[in-house]
Formats: C-alpha cells, structure tokens, sequence
C-alpha cells in the first residue's frame, strides 16, 4: 500500500504539472503572444551573451536528448542492440556529465553577465528571480545524480525512475519506482516538475518561439532600383 504522500508526489503531481504547463502555455500564447520570446538584452552586453548563451543551449539540448533517450528507451531495447550495461552506463555517465557541466557553465556566465551588468539587471523580470535559483537547482541535482552513476554500485535509473515515467503515459503510475529511488533522484524530479510548473509564466516560453521556419524558407532576393 503506498503512503499517501508519495501517491500525491508521483502518481497525481505529474499530471496537474503537465495539466498547468498546457494549459499555461496556450494561455500565455492566445493573450500575451507578443510575450513568446526571450526579452533579449543582447545591445545591453554581447560579449558575456556570445559565449554563454551558445554554451548554455547547446548543452541543454544535448541533455535533454540524453534524458529522453534514457526515461523513454527500455533497457531491453539496448540489449536487443547489443549494447551492453557497462557500455551504455560509461557512455550515459561521460556524455551526460560534459552535457551538463556545459550547461552549468554557461548558465554561470549568463548568470554572472546578468548581475555583474547595470543595464542587464534592471531588464531581469519578477519570474527571473524565481527561474534563475529553480533552474540551477535543476541542474545541481541532475549533475549530482549523474557522479553517483561512478560509484562502486551506481543506482540504476533505467529500473527505478524510467519505469515510473513510462507508466505515467499509461496512466497507471508505479510509484513504488519512484519512492525506491535515492533522494538525489526524487529531489531532481520534483525540482523539474517545479521547473515546467513555471514554464509558461517565464522567458522560457521562447523555446516555443524557435525560428525553425527559417531553415526552409526560400531566400530572400534583395535587388538595387534600376537607376534612371
């Protein structure tokens, strides 16, 4: 029998989290739509933006990649491919360790760019000071997670916190998965179920925003008036 607490916090949570996130976003885009961007201060600063920003984006979305690929492709899967335990562990605890200094490191410089230049910090918003500790605090306990896979014994996430977020898709939540799981494991979920509680109501509304378009859009043709 499940104490009641962990049946809130993993079998109802994730659904009222992923509820709020919908239904926050298309609010956000039907009444503030203008709203979809990131705000750029890039004329305030582009020195610190220049590296930080890259960093930053470029690492998150090589973690979450790796977080899709380890919570959404059993175990069984890799076997079938013939990619053995140690393998796939030293592979997960290389690239996703990198990934996530990266991350980490750029989110430093823009953090540092933003209280370290006048012009930058008076353009942070209300939710900044909510988004930028939450956001750290995600990372700090993903990287965590991440050096307790190089221990003697490492959890095996793929057993414990993959199961339960698959089951979540089937709608019957196996929350003993997730309450077996170490505390580092569990504080980074609820850390991360906080983050995308957030979501909409911040600048991170601009993910939605991306300019993907771009790539195939025909080339604009610029010509000079004919001179007469």
């Amino acid at each position: 029998m499940n104490h009641p607490l962990d049946t809130a916090l993993w079998g109802v949570l994730p659904y009222l989290v992923l509820t709020l996130f919908l239904a926050g976003s298309a609010w956000r885009y039907r009444y503030d739509r203008f709203g979809f961007t990131t705000r750029s201060s890039q004329l305030h600063e582009s020195r610190l933006l220049s590296v930080g920003g890259p960093l930053f984006h470029y690492g998150l979305l090589f973690v979450i990649a790796g977080h899709l690929t380890g919570l959404l492709i059993p175990e069984s899967w890799t076997e079938a491919l013939r990619v053995s335990e140690h393998t796939y562990h030293l592979t997960s605890l290389l690239v996703g360790g990198a990934a996530g200094l990266a991350t980490a490191a750029g989110l430093a410089l823009l953090l540092h760019r933003r209280l370290s230049t006048p012009s930058v910090r008076r353009a942070t918003l209300r939710t900044d000071l909510l988004l930028h500790p939450l956001l750290s605090a995600v990372l700090l306990a993903g990287l965590t997670a991440t050096a307790t896979g190089a221990a003697a014994h490492p959890y095996d996430y793929r057993r414990g916190v993959s199961v339960w977020f698959r089951s979540l898709f089937a709608l019957d939540p196996d929350v003993p998965a997730m309450t077996h799981a170490p505390f580092v494991y569990r504080l980074h979920a609820l850390l991360a179920m906080a983050l995308f509680t957030l979501w909409p109501f911040s600048r991170l509304v601009h993910a939605f925003a991306a300019p993907l378009g771009y790539a195939v859009r025909p080339y604009i043709i610029y010509r000079s008036r004919a001179r007469t």
